[in-house]
C-alpha cells in the first residue's frame, strides 16, 4: 500500500473516532438536564408535603372558667331631692330652691363634697283638678350623690331629710366597689384555675393531654350592686342605719388549650 493510501486510511479513522467524541457531550448534557428536572420536581414535592404539615391545625379544646370573690363596698350612691307645691310656679321654684340649699348644706356638713353632688333632675309641672283647671305647680329637684365614706352615709341622709322637711325624696341607695384591682386579680386567678381543671378533666376523659395555652380571653367582669328600696319620709330616723355588707366580683375567662393524644 502506498503512503498516500495509508495517510487516507489514517485520516478516515481519525475522522470516524472524532465524530463519536463529538456526539458524547450532547448525550451527557441531555442526561444532566433530565436529572436536574427530576431533582426540581422532587424538591417541589417535598416542599408541598412540608407545607401541608405546617398548616395542619393542632387539636384544641375551649373551656370557660369563672371566678368569684367578695369584698366590702367602699362607695355609696343615692338620689335625694325635694318636691314642693305652690299656687304659682314662681313660688314653687323659690321654695324648692331654699329647701334644696338647706339639703345640700346638710350633706356638706357630713363630708359630701360638691364634686360628689350632681343635679340629676329638675322638673316643673302644673296640677289640675277634674275639670282641667290649674290648681298649682309642683317643682322637683333631685341630686345624684356619691359618697366614698360609706360609714357617714346614714348621718348625711338623716341630716338632709331634717333640713329639707316634708317633700324630701330618697330613691334608694346602691353600693359599689371602686378600688377592685386586687379583687379582680384574685378572681382572675380563680377563674384560670377553674378553666385549667375543667380542660384537664375533659382531655383525660377523651384520652388526651393538655399541652399548652393557645389563647386567653378575659370577659367583662360583672359586679353585682346592692340595691335598697325607696324610703318614705315617715321611715327616716336619726342616723338612718345602713349596712354595706359584702359584694361579689365576678370574672369569666375563655381559654383555648392545645392537646396531644
Amino acid at each position: 500500500m502506498s503512503d498516500d493510501a495509508t495517510i487516507a486510511t489514517e485520516q478516515h479513522n481519525h475522522d470516524h473516532h472524532g465524530g463519536h467524541r463529538g456526539h458524547r457531550p450532547r448525550l451527557t448534557g441531555w442526561i444532566l438536564t433530565m436529572l436536574t428536572a427530576l431533582v426540581v420536581v422532587a424538591v417541589g414535592f417535598v416542599g408541598v408535603v412540608l407545607g401541608h404539615s405546617k398548616t395542619s391545625r393542632p387539636s384544641t379544646i375551649t373551656v370557660t372558667g369563672s371566678g368569684t370573690v367578695h369584698g366590702t363596698p367602699d362607695t355609696i350612691n343615692f338620689q335625694i331631692g325635694v318636691s314642693t307645691v305652690n299656687p304659682t310656679a314662681t313660688a314653687a321654684f323659690t321654695e324648692n330652691d331654699n329647701r334644696m340649699s338647706a339639703l345640700e348644706a346638710a350633706l356638706a356638713k357630713h363630708g359630701v363634697t360638691k364634686s360628689e353632688m350632681q343635679t340629676s333632675g329638675l322638673n316643673i309641672y302644673d296640677n289640675t283638678n277634674n275639670q282641667g283647671v290649674v290648681t298649682g305647680f309642683t317643682v322637683t329637684d333631685t341630686l345624684n350623690v356619691t359618697m366614698h365614706h360609706t360609714q357617714s352615709a346614714g348621718g348625711a341622709i338623716d341630716a338632709a331629710a331634717q333640713a329639707a322637711g316634708n317633700g324630701i325624696q330618697l330613691n334608694g341607695v346602691t353600693f359599689t366597689i371602686t378600688n377592685d384591682s386586687s379583687l379582680l386579680r384574685a378572681a382572675r386567678i380563680r377563674a384560670m384555675d377553674n378553666a385549667r381543671l375543667a380542660a384537664g378533666q375533659l382531655a383525660q376523659a377523651g384520652g388526651a393531654h393538655v399541652t399548652g395555652i393557645v389563647k386567653i380571653t378575659d370577659n367583662e367582669n360583672q359586679s353585682s350592686g346592692i340595691y335598697y328600696p325607696t324610703f318614705n319620709t315617715s321611715e327616716l330616723r336619726a342616723g338612718v342605719p345602713i349596712q354595706t355588707g359584702s359584694q361579689p366580683v365576678n370574672v369569666q375567662v375563655t381559654v383555648i388549650y392545645s392537646l396531644s393524644g
